[in-house]
């Protein structure tokens, strides 16, 4: 696989990897997601959950969508730039490769086997995936069916949202950087990321369905369902993937909307929509601080 396309793996997977789930969306449904409202005396702030790859003629605004978003004088989001495609090789080479320790080396013959099976579906290979770390390797699986089904990280919510904003002269900030997030999947322990390619190959023929479903529910605003379905299955995977790529970065994310307040204005953040689903969502842990989080679509 050449870096070219490593490079447009992590564009296409590496957020919804971070935020739990790769999201699928099909168009022609009657589009409400949820939308939360935080408010002092001189600020607000709304919350949006985001679908980071999408095809490009998903329905999924309102007009209350569209309110509080022309609203916002500031836009935050996960990153601040998502397709900052000069920051993505240097992360490849440094956290992604493994030529030392291949693929080949720390797989099965029956799970190398699967792996090529899978791979070869998607126009790929095992022996193309062998350099890479096993967490690169997972998003690669999972990335070259998106890629190949029409759906585009450009289409995805945030750099829509950003082209957008800067468009308006709003201001425009990240959470964290594409470094933070790489680091994040490339820090977690070899056994770790292993267990996660195995989860990748289970679910490889039947992930596309139980996507489907937490769309749906998405598009519903049924933020239940998102966290039955898409919260749940990041649980499955592992408790330690759980609480280091969703519980631990809300909580930080909690602290940074907190202190936003601080400040006159009206912000619209806008997030990997399972962050603000489930018994650990960002909403609940603001809601812990003190602050009051209203619902408003």
């Amino acid at each position: 696989m050449s870096l070219a396309s490593l490079r447009h793996t992590l564009r296409t997977a590496l957020p919804a990897a971070i935020g739990g789930l790769v999201l699928f969306i099909s168009g022609g449904a009657l589009a409400e997601p949820a939308i939360w409202a935080v408010r002092d005396h001189d600020s607000t702030v709304f919350l949006f959950g985001t679908i980071h790859v999408m095809k490009s003629d998903t329905a999924w605004r309102s007009p209350r969508f569209d309110a509080a978003f022309s609203s916002a004088d500031t836009l935050i989001l996960e990153v601040e730039n998502p397709e900052d495609q000069a920051a993505v090789l240097p992360l490849i080479q440094e956290h992604g490769l493994s030529p030392d320790r291949p693929l080949s080396s720390l797989l099965s013959a029956e799970d190398l086997s699967r792996l090529d099976t899978a791979a070869k579906s998607v126009g790929l290979s095992a022996a193309q995936l062998d350099p890479l770390r096993p967490w690169l390797a997972s998003l690669s699986l999972a990335a070259a069916p998106l890629r190949r089904a029409g759906f585009d990280p450009a289409s995805g919510i945030d750099p829509v949202l950003r082209a957008e904003a800067l468009a308006a002269g709003m201001t425009v900030a990240g959470l964290e950087t594409l470094d933070q997030q790489v680091r994040l999947l490339a820090g977690f322990p070899e056994a770790g990321q292993l267990a996660y390619l195995m989860r990748s190959l289970n679910d490889f023929d039947e992930g596309a369905a139980q996507l489907e479903r937490l769309v749906e529910a998405w598009l519903a605003g049924d933020v239940a369902g998102v966290g039955e379905i898409g919260v749940r299955s990041m649980r499955e995977v592992g408790e330690g993937v759980y609480q280091v790529l969703l519980v631990e970065r809300n909580r930080a994310w909690a602290e940074r909307i907190s202190a936003t307040l601080d400040d006159a204005g009206t912000t619209f953040i806008a997030v990997g929509a399972l962050h603000l689903a489930g018994e650990d969502s960002v909403q609940r842990l603001l809601e812990d601080r003190g602050l009051t989080v209203e619902r408003v679509q």
